[in-house]
């Protein structure tokens, strides 16, 4: 099989290890990365054996597939001129910063024959993956997302940077309309919001309780899930997953009564290799992604509402 040549719109702190990974791949050719600091795309270039550009119209005609991951505000221009040039993408979340931005690339593709993948990097962590084996028909569901100060990323609100993984994850989960949101928030250090919470709740009587920090004392990243029969809760970074159900006999260190406790721990995993394993065997055989445009959009529209709220009141 011909190798996939592929490029990387963008070497910053993601960006990079885009590069490297696709680098890295047997089956896939890694032309050039792009980067409006051309010495940034050079050293990038450099350790990956590709070429180094400074503007991704270059690659026009020379690509089959690209990695598009530049500021959010850049998405939706760069994403649109490749696929109006044939190339199909993988997106960073955010899809886009605005519903209409995104519905304009799904026309674009879907009109054309051509994939979009959204980076929700958490679909391809193992607990993830185990948990939508495993949940059915969750019914409260509450989610925290908490993270110490770090710089990158600042250029959106904490629901666009960190709060979207859950919303995405929570809208795989539960397969049904949001009918109602209410939300709070408000910057801490800059003028972006830093830390929000967010009720949603869902046609068929499903609720979830979203909490994202990007000002925490501590890292977390947890999810519990309640179903008439079982309790799930996932950590992310510690990659397990506790189910706690009705036990015949019932298990006497399970913490609730009349119930069983079981945990499963998940090797160590690359989950941003997994994704753009899975992006390129999309490509290559023509198939939807595990993320497509569409649930990238669905979780735009979600944030963009949980923000509308935030925005809605005044914040002192």
């Amino acid at each position: 099989m011909e190798k996939l040549k592929v490029g990387v719109i963008g070497a910053g702190y993601l960006g990079r290890f885009h590069a490297e990974k696709y680098a890295r791949m047997e089956d896939v050719d890694l032309v050039a990365v792009v980067d409006t600091d051309e010495a940034a795309a050079r050293r990038t270039a450099e350790k990956c054996a590709a070429a180094a550009a400074s503007d991704y119209r270059t690659l026009f005609g020379q690509v089959d597939a690209v990695s598009i991951v530049v500021p959010t505000s850049l998405h939706f221009s760069i994403s649109r001129d490749f696929l109006e040039n044939g190339i199909d993408v993988l997106i960073e979340k955010p899809m886009t910063a605005s519903l209409e931005e995104a519905d304009e690339l799904i026309h674009i593709a879907e009109s054309r024959g051509l994939l979009i993948q959204v980076g929700h990097l958490e679909r391809f962590n193992p607990a993830v993956l185990a948990l939508e084996g495993e949940a059915a028909t969750p019914l409260f569901i509450e989610s925290n997302r908490l993270s110490v100060y770090q710089p990158r990323g600042t250029d959106v609100s904490v629901v666009l940077d960190l709060m979207i993984h859950d919303i995405d994850i929570i809208l795989n989960l539960v397969r049904a309309e949001t009918i109602d949101i209410r939300a709070a928030g408000l910057p801490v250090i800059g003028n972006q919001v830093d830390i929000a919470n967010a009720r949603l709740a869902f046609a068929g009587g499903a609720v979830a309780n979203v909490t994202a920090s990007r000002v925490s004392l501590k890292n977390e990243r947890t999810l519990r899930l309640y179903q008439r029969d079982a309790l799930f809760a996932v950590d992310f970074a510690g990659r397990s997953i506790t189910v706690i159900r009705p036990g015949d006999p019932p298990d006497n260190d399970c913490p609730i009564p009349g119930m069983k406790m079981t945990q499963r721990r998940f090797d160590e995993s690359d989950a941003l290799e997994d994704e753009l394993r899975s992006f390129v065997r999309s490509v290559q055989n023509r198939r939807e992604p595990e993320v497509t445009g569409k649930m990238g959009r669905d979780a735009l529209r979600v944030a963009l509402s949980v923000m509308a709220q935030i925005d809605a009141h005044p914040r002192g």
